[in-house]
Formats: structure tokens, sequence, C-alpha cells
């Protein structure tokens, strides 16, 4: 059984994640979103955000290392890198032109509800983003996390050319992303799918997934060469882990939801960093599912607590 104790086992694999479209996250919180009213908000806090540096960010809350590959550019991205910095998270930045974007929260504390506003990325050209992938094959990755959505001037197909790339440097890849990209980058292959159950319907062609046909439509990428080990995120019923001998759900503890920010990438650095201890698939996931549960736990952008992940790990090992 994998216990929490593991949490201070030494990395023996090498993670690197690749964020293409990185961000400031900011969050506060105000009585009621009213419009046309001045409204007194919090602090603002701020964060180093995008798919792949809050993999890196969680890794790094569950005691392992990694290496946390961008683009930045501006104010901002000095603002962001500095930040990873001070959080004692390895980055391999490239200088780009352009302004770094932010992304901001708003959570209203009369009713808990939480307002999310995604600004647009800075443009990456391709001949950028291929420079990226360069410092990633110079760090020669065991694993390599590509997470989060694509910016403005790269074509949708690009996380297939990321997929190519993997296995030209023998990198298992794990991807996190959406739509068309995640559609295109499953047809190149790659190691293992974290879609949710809207994701895997797309993927499987269809409007709508029952849950009792999540099991048979991630074989069936499988078994088409698409990856090799499927993770269907399922929100608060935990997630269904599929792979060509196992189906497996891995319920989700009940808690007190106070956000979503954060959670996917969470639950992914649970995986990954789980993963690169040599565990199981089953302790992979069991261990991402506490990792994206203790996430909601948190107001605003700040991930998880490590020993909330602890406790949560042990009531979902009881179970499973």
């Amino acid at each position: 059984m994998f216990l929490c104790g593991s949490f201070t086992k030494k990395i023996t694999v090498k993670i690197v994640t690749l964020t293409l479209n990185p961000a400031l996250d900011k969050s506060t919180t105000t009585l009621r979103l009213i419009p046309e009213q001045k409204l007194r908000c919090t602090a603002m806090k701020t964060d180093a955000g995008g798919g792949g540096i809050n993999v890196s960010k969680g890794i790094r809350k569950l005691g392992g290392e990694s290496l946390a590959v961008f683009p930045c550019g501006g104010v901002n991205g000095t603002l962001l890198t500095g930040i990873l910095g001070q959080e004692g998270i390895d980055t391999s930045v490239l200088q780009v032109s352009g302004e770094t974007r932010e992304n901001i929260s708003v959570t209203e504390t009369d009713t808990n509800q939480q307002f999310r506003f995604t600004l647009p990325g800075m443009t990456l050209s391709q001949e950028d983003a291929d420079r990226c992938l360069r410092v990633v094959e110079k760090a020669r990755p065991d694993i390599l996390v590509a997470s989060g959505s694509l910016p403005p001037g790269l074509p949708v197909s690009y996380y297939e050319q990321v997929a190519a790339f993997a296995k030209k440097i023998g990198a298992r890849l794990i991807l996190d992303t959406s739509g068309e990209a995640l559609s295109a980058a499953a047809d190149e292959g790659l190691y293992l799918l974290k879609p949710n159950l809207a994701e895997l319907s797309a993927l499987s062609g269809v409007s709508q997934l029952e849950m009792d046909e999540v099991d048979d439509a991630a074989r069936l990428i499988i078994e088409q060469g698409q990856c090799e080990i499927v993770v269907v995120s399922l929100g608060a019923q935990g997630a269904m882990l599929v792979t060509r001998d196992l189906v497996k759900h891995i319920p989700a503890p009940p808690v007190k939801k106070q956000t979503t920010v954060g959670a996917g990438d969470s639950m992914v650095a649970g995986l990954v960093w789980t993963m690169s201890q040599g565990k199981t698939p089953v302790e992979m996931v069991q261990t991402g599912v506490a990792c994206g549960s203790a996430a909601t736990l948190n107001r605003g952008t700040d991930l998880f607590d490590r020993a909330e992940v602890e406790r949560l790990l042990k009531w979902i090992q009881q179970r499973c």
C-alpha cells in the first residue's frame, strides 16, 4: 500500500514540465459582485500559474523536483519567474517579446461563488515554441508534462508536434489540455491522457458519454494507439483509471469545496510524482485524486497543502 511516509522518498526520474501559455494568477474576495458599484476587495494574492508551472509547484509541495520550461516576457514575466525562484522551483525560461498574461479569480464571500477571468496569452511564434522544445531536449527528461492551453500564434496541432518530439527523445509524455489540441496530440500517440468526461466524449466522437460507457471509450482510445493509460477526471466522483489490463474507479473523499482553481493541475502533479517513484497505476491515481481534492480546500490559487493530501490519501486507500 502507498503510505504517506513515501512522500520523503527521493525522485529518481527526471521530470520536465512545459507551459507554453504561462500566467500570473491573481485572486481576491469581495462580499458580492454587483454591476456598476465600487466593490471593496481583500488584498490581491499573486501566484505563478499556467498548467505545467502548476504541476511543477505541486511536485515541489510533495517533496519532489522538476524543471519548469516556459516562455515569458515583460514585467509580469519577471515577476512570475521571481515567484518560482522564491518557491525553490528550478526553471529554464525563454525570454520573448510581449507581456505574460494575467488571470484573475474573484470569490464572493456571501455566496462562495467564484468568478474566473482568463485573459489571452501573448502571441508565441512557432520558432519560439520550438526553442522551448530544444531547452526540454537538453534537459533529457524521463517524463515530460505538457499542460495548459496553447497561446495565440501556435497552430492547434502543436501538441501533436510535442508528442512526436517526446517519442524522439524517449520521454513519456503526459498531456493535459482540451479541444482540438487534445485530439490532434492523441492522434500522434502519447503515454498518459487525463481527460474529463466531456473531453473523453469528444475524443470518442460522441456528444455525451454515460458513466457506464467510460471504460469502453477509454479502452478504445488505448487500443487505437493514442495512449497507454487513460485517467478520466470525474470531479467530485474521483477518477477512472483505464489501461489495457485494468479498469478501476478511484473515489474522491467528501470535502467542503472552496475553489476549483488548480485542482486539475494538482491531480496531474500527484499522478506524475507518484509515477516517478515507480508506484503502480492504482497508487498513482489515488495520489492524484488526493491532490486534486486537497486543492479544492484552499481559496485562491495556492494549490494544495501536503498534510491534507496525506489525510485524504488515507481515506482513499481505505476504500480501494
